[in-house]
């Protein structure tokens, strides 16, 4: 989910997504377009079944190498495939974000709104949308790579067929659709065999590249194949955020009362349990 934030599922093998979009594999007109390879990337990342619980360790090293850790849980439910979706936070540890919330609601036809509750000034805050770009807790990744961006948002072209750690990968490269977007141009690297993007690297308008995302692990989780563990890197700063997600619970039937006000200050005991 993100999960993220969040875990991440596959649904389609790639064979089948090309019989999907029309003819059999052998012929080069058949190989998906750029926007149809990331937009079952997006789906298998974000979209596994239909919601999905999950805690998450979250580790941050700086260029020396001091670290710093923070575990929290983290909720998702769908509304439509693709589409409209929710996701709340609790921290749980350390000592001084504990109990912070995070709530995110997305709708891919429009920006998202996305509140925080701080406990220690018992306050919910609501974050500007054009915030997305933003680091997420202080961490490498921003508010937009932890419940993930639309691939509508991007112009997506096929660059080349390659292997990324002994995988066939496709490369992706794709541009904001809107001028100051939070980056400038995207590579992914898709791995063929269950459409999910092992690598991804930003560039700014400089094309310097700025970050870097990772999928360290993959398993298969209730039927999903799923990264359990992923990194970004800061590349200017040196800075890298590895989360690794466990105890991971999909189509757990989220009730609807989980994405509230109420529930950013008085979490369901039942969903924020260790």
């Amino acid at each position: 989910m993100t999960s993220q934030a969040a875990s991440l599922g596959v649904r389609l093998p790639w064979l089948t997504l090309l019989l999907l979009i029309g003819g059999a594999p052998s012929r080069a007109a058949d190989t998906p377009t750029g926007e149809e390879l990331m937009k079952q990337a997006h789906l298998n990342l974000y979209y596994a079944g239909d919601d999905g619980r999950t805690v998450v360790s979250m580790t941050l090293a700086d260029k020396n190498g001091k670290t710093r850790s923070r575990k929290f849980v983290m909720v998702r439910k769908d509304y439509e495939e693709g589409g409209a979706q929710k996701y709340y936070t609790y921290f749980l540890e350390p000592a001084d974000v504990q109990r912070t919330s995070f709530m995110v609601w997305k709708d891919p036809a429009k920006d998202d709104s996305r509140w925080i509750f701080v406990p220690a000034v018992d306050l919910v805050k609501r974050i500007s949308a054009k915030d997305k770009g933003s680091s997420f807790v202080g961490s490498d990744f921003s508010y937009e790579d932890v419940s993930g961006r639309p691939w509508t948002d991007d112009a997506h072209v096929l660059l080349r067929e390659d292997t990324l750690d002994g995988s066939a990968v496709w490369v992706i490269e794709s541009k904001p659709v809107e001028a100051g977007d939070s980056f400038a141009r995207k590579l992914t690297w898709i791995d063929q065999a269950r459409l999910l993007p092992l690598r991804e690297e930003y560039y700014d308008a400089k094309d310097r590249l700025v970050k870097t995302f990772r999928a360290e692990t993959v398993e298969e989780v209730d039927g999903y194949v799923t990264v359990t563990k992923r990194s970004m890197t800061n590349e200017l700063k040196g800075h890298r955020t590895t989360v690794e997600f466990s105890g991971i619970d999909y189509d757990a039937g989220i009730p609807d009362d989980t994405f509230t006000e109420r529930a950013l200050r008085n979490p369901p005991a039942e969903l924020v349990r260790m």
